[in-house]
C-alpha cells in the first residue's frame, strides 16, 4: 500500500491525475525529500510495471491509473525504501486483494488454506482467491502462469 501512497502524493499535491515525469520525480525527491532522483525514477518504473502509472511518450507525462485523491496519506507518512524493490507475483496479488477491502491477515490465511486444498503454488492460489472476490488480476495471472512454465 505504501507504493500506492508514494505514487498518489505528488498528484494530490498538484491536484491532478497527470504531470510531466520530471515534475513527478522532483516532487518525490526534492519537494518531499523521500527519495534521490534516481530512486524516484526507479519508483516510476515500478509503478508503471504494476499498473499504477502510465507513461505518455508524446507529452513525457505520467498518468495515474487510479484515483490518487481517493488514497488516504497520513500526514507523517514517509515511504520506506523497500517500496523500490520488485514485488513478487504473490505480493502484487495480495496487495490487490487488500486494496479491494480484504484484511491482509485474513487473505494470507485463506490463500494458504486454498493452496493446501488445491495443491497448487501460492501464486496460483492467490489468483483463484482474488478472482473469487471479483478482483482484476490479468497481468498477475499471466505472471503466475509464466512462473508455472519455468518450474
Amino acid at each position: 500500500m505504501s507504493l500506492r501512497s508514494a505514487v498518489a502524493a505528488p498528484f494530490q499535491q498538484k491536484g491532478t491525475e497527470s504531470m510531466p515525469e520530471s515534475e513527478f520525480v522532483v516532487a518525490l525527491s526534492l519537494d518531499r525529500d523521500w527519495f534521490s532522483p534516481d530512486q524516484a525514477e526507479r519508483l516510476v518504473d515500478l509503478a508503471t510495471g504494476q499498473g499504477l502509472l502510465a507513461r505518455d511518450d508524446e507529452t513525457d507525462e505520467v498518468l495515474a491509473e487510479f484515483d490518487p485523491a481517493a488514497v488516504e496519506i497520513p500526514e507523517e507518512f514517509v515511504p520506506d525504501e523497500s517500496v523500490l524493490q520488485e514485488q513478487s507475483t504473490f505480493e502484487k496479488l495480495l496487495d490487490r486483494v487488500v486494496s479491494a477491502g480484504t484484511d491482509k491477515q485474513t487473505a494470507v490465511a485463506e490463500i494458504n488454506d486454498l493452496q493446501g486444498r488445491l495443491g497448487v503454488t501460492i501464486e496460483a492460489a492467490a489468483v483463484v482467491y482474488a478472482r473469487r472476490r471479483g478482483v482484476e488480476v490479468g497481468s498477475e495471472a499471466e505472471e503466475a502462469r509464466e512462473e508455472l512454465k519455468v518450474d
